[in-house]
């Protein structure tokens, strides 16, 4: 009797593809909309200066976050859509969620690069007076943080013993 729930459970997991997929859409069409305009503005402006040139780049750099950020949620959202309810989606090989060590794994790297990212808008609107060290030192240790995450999974999975030989006795080489 709860065996049926248990497994219809798993649905529930939509919820959370649907909410991941909007937010990815939001973020998506914001930073279209973000880029279209901050062009415009610089056409507009037609200011062509180093001060300029630095504001436009810290403007892009602000807009390639916003779709790293959505990138991630649309990672999640076909992660968790693989995972729970159907793993024969068409994905390139490279965003095929296995395992929930998997999805953890990928999203940790888009968020390293998300931090990078963070971290060299702050560089580029660094006006001298605010105390870019110690930021740069907090983005520094969560990378590390990550980075020794990664490292350990990676190690733990190769530290489990192998599968055992799948082939019938008959079939396996016995010679010394």
């Amino acid at each position: 009797m709860l065996r049926p729930i248990l497994n219809a459970s798993r649905y529930l997991v939509i919820i959370a593809v649907l909410g991941s997929l909007a937010a990815a859409a939001a973020l998506f069409v914001y930073g279209i909309a973000e880029t279209i305009a901050v062009i415009a503005e610089a056409v507009a402006k037609m200011e062509v200066s180093s001060k300029g040139a630095k504001a436009l780049a810290l403007a892009f750099i602000e807009i390639v976050d916003l779709f790293l950020l959505g990138t991630v949620l649309l990672m999640i959202a076909l992660g968790l859509y693989e995972l729970f309810i159907d793993s024969d989606i068409q994905l390139p090989d490279w965003l095929h969620i296995r395992t929930f060590d998997d999805l953890k794994n990928k999203l940790v790297g888009v968020v390293l690069v998300v931090l990078a990212v963070i971290f060299l808008g702050h560089v580029v609107a660094w006006d001298g007076s605010r105390d870019l060290l110690g930021f740069g030192v907090a983005v520094a240790a969560v990378i590390a943080a990550l980075t020794w995450f990664l490292i350990s999974a990676k190690g733990s999975k190769s530290d489990k013993p192998a599968a055992p030989d799948k082939a019938p006795p008959a079939a396996r080489d016995t010679t010394p």
